[in-house]
């Protein structure tokens, strides 16, 4: 056994299957499956078990794919330490971000990050898929979750705070909503997942209800959300930070402020892979990320 069949192995279980293996190895998949079947010979014993949704360690196999995981992080902080030699901070570091709050709030912290870092290349993609969160192009993803999944390495950025809310427009024509079953037939403007009913999860205390909605205007697209509350279409389900300018300068107003009110979850995470190795650059950025969201919570 060497380091290429060690390597060969990592790159076979992370991609799930022969077929991306190849793809990222940049051999075919007769190559991968043949020196898999040589790496299993040599040691023994059954290595990877196929099902069929994807490629799987055995018991030995996690242990060699750990080992191997380990080497590969070395040889990536050797290179890295010999390629910034005499330079500045550099690298590419991937971030995947919800699409509102990114976009409303993390957009500023990611601007100012560029300027004190130059050098280092952010590749931001705006999206709000839970699946697969962490993938090749993405070092580090930020999701609302009701907890994060055990797979990942998690950092909390703190709480996230859902609001009833709506223009003072259409507060004094319709009124505002007193009690949570009226947010059943209320004309609502929300976000949602294709695919999915929507619940809205109150709590007060130690009392905690659950509420089927049926909004009348969807998206993904917060700044949307928002524009449809001003105009006065419906009331408004949506995270603080996407109005708290509206109502801090009196164009929204809020109801139900005793409920604590959820769709997606009420914590912000930070996530990334266990064994990915993280560049400089990458820490330097999580680190940037935790600091600005502490300063954030606590303002608020």
């Amino acid at each position: 056994m060497d380091v290429s069949s060690l390597t060969l192995l990592v790159e076979i279980l992370d991609a799930g299957n022969l077929s991306l293996a190849a793809k990222k190895l940049k051999i075919t998949r007769a190559n991968v499956s043949y020196h898999l079947m040589q790496l299993e010979k040599s040691v023994g014993v059954q290595l990877v078990r196929r099902t069929t949704r994807r490629m799987e360690p055995t018991e030995l196999g996690l242990r060699l794919y750990q080992h191997g995981r380990a080497i590969q992080n070395e040889m990536l902080a050797a290179r890295e330490t010999i390629a910034m030699l005499g330079k500045g901070l550099q690298g590419r570091v991937g971030l995947s971000v919800p699409s509102g709050y990114g976009q409303m709030v993390m957009s500023n912290w990611l601007i100012e990050f560029k300027r004190l870092y130059p050098g280092i290349v952010l590749d931001v993609l705006f999206e709000n898929r839970v699946d697969d969160l962490v993938r090749d192009e993405v070092d580090i993803a930020v999701r609302v979750l009701p907890e994060p999944p055990p797979m990942l390495v998690a950092r909390d950025l703190g709480s996230v705070r859902y609001l009833a809310c709506a223009s003072r427009d259409y507060a004094q024509q319709h009124g505002l909503p007193t009690q949570l079953e009226q947010l059943r037939t209320a004309p609502l403007i929300t976000s949602g997942v294709v695919g999915r009913q929507l619940r809205l999860r109150a709590y007060q205390g130690e009392e905690r209800q659950e509420i089927m909605l049926e909004p009348t205007l969807i998206s993904e697209h917060f700044p949307f959300l928002r524009e449809g509350i001003l105009a006065g279409v419906g009331i408004g389900l949506v995270p603080d930070y996407v109005v708290a300018q509206d109502i801090a300068q009196g164009r929204v107003v809020t109801a139900l402020d005793e409920w604590r009110l959820s769709i997606f979850g009420t914590r912000m995470f930070l996530l990334r892979m266990p064994d990915k190795y993280q560049t400089l650059a990458a820490r330097t950025l999580i680190d940037f990320v935790v600091e600005k969201a502490r300063e954030t919570q606590g303002a608020g």
